[in-house]
């Protein structure tokens, strides 16, 4: 059976939209009228998600008010950091709630369209225990490009190169043998210390079946997802 839990980094200070959306948390900046984490739960529930589990910090009060204990046939539970963790340590802390395993990973502030049944099936087809969702861009240069090379990541290329090619999107899935490899340290980078270590090893698998790619942290895709979302409605 796949995979139905999914963790949501939903505890980042949106310093970049700080500018356009000074009282609220990123994830829920208004875009076509709701907030952004309503059309990220919706594509969960939509995905057969049975649970979320909301990894919260900056204003995580304003998060739980807002999605409460349940969305849609969903439970959503909260895993709260009281000081800053960095990615790696929010989902370390939000993994202590992971009912089964493996469970799907998604930052906050970013959109995709893919599916994750088809990231896990992936993953596991190709024997890792880490996948990971890439978006195709016209231009890689305020991403950083990654490189794939027969079904897996190679390698990350950092932020400066230009051209079009394949971006980190922000959506994982880690099996159990990943969540119980996550480092033994309470704030950490997992991006520097989970993911780019497990594909210099081969053991993180490249899913590219995705579109519509947004980054709501930076004003300009920010003002982009408006009319997106708008035409979705």
């Amino acid at each position: 059976m796949a995979v139905e839990e999914a963790i949501v980094l939903v505890g980042g200070l949106g310093t970049r939209l700080r500018q356009v959306v000074p009282d609220l948390p990123k994830p829920l900046a208004p875009v076509a009228g709701r907030p952004f984490l309503a059309w990220l739960l919706d594509a969960l529930a939509g995905a057969r998600m049975r649970r979320v589990i909301l990894a919260t910090g900056h204003m995580a009060e304003a998060v739980e008010s807002v999605v409460g204990r349940g969305w849609g046939d969903m439970e959503v539970v909260y895993s709260r950091e009281h000081a800053p963790l960095g990615t790696g340590g929010a989902v370390r802390l939000a993994a202590r709630h992971v009912s089964g395993d493996g469970v799907h990973l998604l930052n906050g502030d970013t959109w995709l369209r893919y599916h994750p049944a088809g990231l896990e099936a992936a993953t596991r087809r190709a024997g890792c225990a880490l996948g990971i969702a890439l978006a195709a861009v016209d231009d890689v240069a305020r991403y950083g490009a990654v490189e794939v090379s027969d079904g897996k990541v190679a390698g990350f290329r950092e932020k400066g190169g230009t051209g079009a090619g394949l971006i980190n999107a922000g959506s994982y899935f880690l099996t159990g043998a990943a969540l119980r490899g996550l480092p033994d340290a309470q704030a950490f980078s997992f991006e520097e210390r989970v993911l780019a270590p497990m594909a210099m090893r081969g053991e993180v698998a490249a899913f590219a079946d995705t579109a519509g790619f947004i980054d709501i942290g930076v004003p300009e895709d920010y003002a982009r997802a408006q009319s997106m979302f708008a035409e979705a409605r």
